[in-house]
């Protein structure tokens, strides 16, 4: 608990020192202020300090709920990353109007600086995109004198208008270049057509064709491909599930089926989902009330063995499946919270389609941390109070 304390306090001072000089302010009358762990209050107290117009919408909270739930192993965090670098691919800063960088970012920016100093060139090169961001965040906000500087060989960031600008540029030079070139041959040609002996070959003419087309049969098999990889990236999102925080009230043994039990669980809504899972040979029913869990709220209701069955609860196994348990989320997490996970983006279907198959793709890709954190594709399962866990570590997730 001390390390972490320790580490706490480092990283506030940080942020307090990152916010005040993007505010202007004198950091040391927020000296207090430091102590203070929970980051949103930290970012509270600097605006209301600075007199500038409290900024809490919802995507400004996202983003500081990222940054207090980072994680600090390097497995979860190369995940995290990951999913960073994937959402930075099509903008210049986190949030803001163009090219200013927002306070969310200042505070990111602090937080994952010295996570990012620590990374093997072999890992940054997988950043591209997060690098890119850091080095523009630190030369906009001069941050020099407070955070080292990441040297950066080739992610060298520039305007979105300055780099259209040179490639209008550059398109019009070829294009210009082409249409002389297109102008130089027809010329040609018709100089060569007046010579008899130069006259089309109809064997040759036939190969030209011929030789077009297939160009043009690669070219639309190619496109086709493309698309197709993208509608399958599509059918693996884990965006498509609806994953929600719930707590059990009570638990019974289903009345037909010995390896099956029956849950009334909480999800926030006002009345109660009825789950059955196969869990009777794994879970004592009176263990599990009151348990936290985390249960995907989409699929298609429908009855297993005569039991109506609402929802689905996710389980960590290990790998022969001789132990078995719900996914536990942390103490922090609100019941009928949405499961986030950075980096991803989208909204979950009404009702999962079981002839899409949508979930049997989507499970093989959960899995549990070596240190137990459950992950999808190693982006951890996040709430507002931590990432969801369990006590088996490197275990499946159904």
């Amino acid at each position: 608990m001390a390390a972490n304390g320790s580490f706490n306090l480092d990283r506030n001072q940080k942020i307090v020192l990152s916010l005040c000089k993007h505010l202007s302010l004198d950091p040391k009358i927020l000296s207090d202020d430091v102590k203070e762990n929970d980051i949103k209050s930290l970012y509270l107290n600097i605006l209301k300090s600075s007199g500038a117009p409290l900024n809490d919408n919802d995507e400004v909270m996202k983003w500081i709920k990222f940054a207090g739930c980072f994680p600090l192993d390097s497995n979860s965090c190369s995940g995290v990353l990951s999913g960073l670098n994937d959402d930075l691919a099509q903008k210049s800063v986190l949030l803001g109007n163009g090219l200013k960088p927002s306070e969310a970012d200042v505070i990111v920016f602090a937080v994952l600086h010295p996570l990012l100093i620590g990374l093997p060139n072999a890992e940054k090169e997988k950043l591209p995109h997060v690098l890119r961001w850091v080095d523009y965040i630190q030369n906009k906000e001069d941050f020099g004198e407070l955070f080292e500087k990441i040297l950066l060989e080739k992610a060298k960031f520039e305007p979105q208008g300055a780099t259209n600008t040179v490639k209008v540029e550059v398109d019009s030079d070829a294009k210009k270049t082409s249409q002389s070139t297109k102008i130089a041959d027809k010329s040609q040609s018709t100089k060569s057509a007046d010579k008899p002996e130069a006259a089309m070959n109809p064997k040759k003419r036939d190969a030209g064709k011929k030789a077009t087309q297939d160009k043009e049969a690669t070219q639309e098999k190619k496109k086709s491909s493309e698309t197709e990889a993208v509608e399958k990236d599509k059918d693996i999102s884990v965006s498509l599930l609806n994953i929600q925080v719930g707590l059990i009230h009570k638990a019974w043994k289903h009345p037909s089926a010995d390896s099956l039990l029956v849950e009334e669980i909480d999800v926030g809504d006002a009345k109660p989902r009825q789950v059955v899972s196969g869990l009777a040979k794994f879970c004592n029913p009176d263990d599990l009330k009151n348990r936290r869990v985390v249960l995907i709220t989409n699929v298609k209701p429908g009855k297993l063995r005569d039991v109506m069955s609402e929802g689905l609860v996710l389980c960590a196994s290990n790998e022969d499946h001789t132990i078995v348990e719900p996914l536990l989320p942390p103490e922090g997490a609100k019941i009928g919270e949405c499961i986030s996970f950075s980096g991803i983006d989208g909204k979950p279907e009404d009702v999962l389609n079981p002839k899409k198959k949508q979930l049997e793709k989507i499970t093989p890709h959960l899995f549990t941390d070596d240190k137990g954190v459950a992950t999808f594709k190693g982006i951890p399962f996040m709430t507002c109070g931590g990432p969801c866990t369990s006590s088996i570590p490197k275990a499946s997730i159904k």
